[in-house]
């Protein structure tokens, strides 16, 4: 038998490699997910040692939110996995890139031009992943995420956002690879190099311009208010140096109520985001048919947006745990965690340029997808990096998964550090319930999968020993 594969061409050897390679990770990650499925079907009653920390109530809630999500999870990632082998069996790709070309030819646009022909089939690419997975997005927001009390948008709200994102993306997505093509095919034998440095300075501007100009187009940003938690903020960012310029509070409430905060901006020009979910004051969900200020105009406006009337189910933090949460978040950028991540990252870009490099002009690699005739250098990106550097991707995914759960118990020992460690403790387990998380994992799963630690692994760290 191994005899007969490996007198296959080697295009078919490639070919068939990547199929099994992908069915493999697929496989195991569906083991995973069952081994985490038969513990939420077992543990049906919350474990002595999480008594003090979760009443019966949240806990059967969260056992349930978390079975229909990995089912769903299963389902469809089952989709997922056939719909892409479908594509490589059919030949989907050299069949896109073909329409793409008569597509350019109609403008008076021959194969010579192929960097537009690359943007046609990228934009025909993106639109038919939006629409297939738009009704499994569909499904998990308007059936999992309502039937467990998340879900605050409307149809409409919700198809709107869509259009909007797949517009934005394109916007982004389209000038950015025209000039790394171009930059690919005038670099000469260093041209790695010259791509490497764009898609950096390209990530460093997004993350940059990201919260001021790309995320208020979907969600409204306002201030902090002057008061205590903005002046406590202030002064525990000062305590440790951090560059701190504004604070935000995003309406996050509009789209889920999960909750979550963030840090960005670099340099001497940091910036704080809350999420309205995340301050017990401000979340729409403590405030049960409370009209917002203004018009009715503005209320019915609102309303066609997002659901006018809020589940009321008491949810956020209170003024010292969220200072605790900031603490945690603040610890990762004054341990260095933010800039050793940015490192990694494009330590890896650049690695991954360099054998992209190596590999673009093996013509066996195209054969293998069905391009006999061209060697397209977007079609050669994405058979290169999504094909050929699957196994070491997946590699690396589970590296930084490892590193993250150290990062994450070291930024907890900050803000332990820093005297809050009861009120992260109680805050760790208010969103835990805000989010209906479930307490329990099965550590293979949570080995793989978990890039924060456990609630349980958090909340002994911070009342443990202290670590040096």
């Amino acid at each position: 038998m191994l005899l007969e594969i490996l007198a296959l061409p080697v295009e078919d050897i490639i070919f068939y490699a990547v199929l099994v390679f992908s069915w493999t990770v697929y496989i195991w990650e569906a083991y995973l997910a069952y081994r985490q499925r038969k513990i939420y079907r077992a543990t049906m009653h919350v474990p002595t040692e999480l008594g003090k920390i979760m009443d019966s109530e949240t806990f059967e809630k969260s056992r349930l939110y978390q079975l229909d999500k990995s089912n769903f999870g299963f389902w469809s990632g089952l989709y997922s996995e056939a719909e892409g082998t479908l594509i490589l069996l059919l030949g989907g790709i050299p069949l896109l890139w073909k329409v793409s070309g008569i597509l350019t030819a109609r403008f008076g646009f021959g194969p010579e031009y192929e960097i537009s022909q690359s943007l046609v089939f990228l934009m025909l690419a993106t639109l038919f992943s939006a629409l297939t997975g738009l009704p499994w997005s569909l499904y998990s927001t308007f059936v999992i995420e309502e039937k467990h009390g998340f879900n605050q948008q409307t149809v409409g709200f919700f198809l709107k956002d869509a259009l909007k994102k797949f517009a934005v993306t394109q916007c982004i997505l389209l000038p950015v690879t025209s000039l790394l093509l171009y930059i690919i095919k005038i670099g000469g034998d260093y041209f790695f190099i010259y791509a490497w440095l764009f898609t950096l300075v390209v990530s460093l501007i997004l993350v940059t311009i990201y919260a001021d100009y790309i995320a208020p187009l979907f969600d409204k940003f306002t201030p902090l208010p002057d008061g205590e938690l903005k002046s406590e903020i202030e002064s525990m960012a000062k305590s440790i140096y951090f560059p701190l310029t504004k604070i935000y509070v995003v309406e996050g409430s509009k789209r889920s109520s999960h909750s979550n905060a963030y840090f960005y901006g670099f340099f001497k020009n940091k910036r704080i985001v809350l999420f309205d979910t995340l301050l017990e004051d401000y979340s729409p969900l403590n405030k049960s048919g409370e009209k917002e200020p203004g018009t009715g105009e503005e209320n019915e406006a609102a309303g066609n947006e997002s659901k006018s009337k809020p589940k009321n189910k008491k949810q956020g933090c209170s003024n010292p745990e969220v200072l605790a949460v900031l603490g945690h978040e603040l610890g990762h950028w004054k341990l260095g965690h933010t800039v050793k991540n940015i490192v990694i990252s494009q330590m890896n870009s650049f690695l991954c340029f360099f054998l992209f490099a190596v590999l673009i002009g093996r013509k066996e690699l195209f054969i293998a997808f069905g391009f006999h005739e061209t060697q397209p250098t977007l079609i050669g990106l994405m058979i290169i990096f999504q094909f050929i550097f699957s196994p070491y991707n997946e590699l690396l995914s589970f590296c930084l998964t490892v590193l993250s759960r150290r990062f994450e118990f070291q930024a907890d020992a900050f803000a332990r550090n820093m005297g809050r460690s009861s009120e992260l403790y109680s805050a760790l387990i208010k969103l835990n319930k805000d989010n209906l998380g479930f307490p329990v994992a099965d550590w293979l799963f949570s080995m793989w999968h978990y890039s924060h630690p456990p609630l349980l692994e958090r909340l002994r760290a911070l009342t443990g020993p202290k670590q040096d």
